[in-house]
């Protein structure tokens, strides 16, 4: 058994694919249309199924917000640098991303992290890895 994917909603799935695809430097790998049930799903990752698991955005037709809730967490991503992943987000803030926390070590470790969201507000901890 393996991680397939994560679903998360969305209230603009174009806005959301150019953030993660712009932004984080992921691939829109496949999307699928369903006018019949009004909802749209695009797939982004790094990588496709099987190799890695990937991210699911759905957006369902007239729907632009979502409340997230208290359940939710993040996604985590592994970078290189946690730094410049932060100053990409801030100097590509015409796709909506915003840094929430800073670059710094984990408290009570040393691994660097930064906390960014989407343009629907979702958490994303950046974890600094080796490349």
């Amino acid at each position: 058994m393996r991680l397939l994917h994560t679903m998360i909603r969305v209230g603009d799935l174009q806005r959301s694919i150019d953030f993660y695809t712009q932004v984080l430097g992921m691939s829109l790998l496949r999307t699928r249309d369903n006018p019949e049930y009004q909802y749209t799903l695009a797939f982004i990752g790094y990588a496709d199924e099987p190799e890695q698991a990937t991210i699911e955005l759905t957006y369902n037709y007239g729907v632009s917000e979502y409340k997230i809730g208290t359940g939710y967490g993040h996604i985590a991503i592994g970078v290189p640098d946690v730094g410049q992943m932060c100053d990409r987000v801030r100097s590509m803030n015409q796709f909506g991303g915003c840094v929430t926390r800073e670059a710094a070590p984990v408290k009570g470790g040393t691994t660097v992290i930064a906390f960014v969201t989407d343009p629907d507000g979702y958490k994303i901890e950046l974890i600094q890895r080796a490349s």
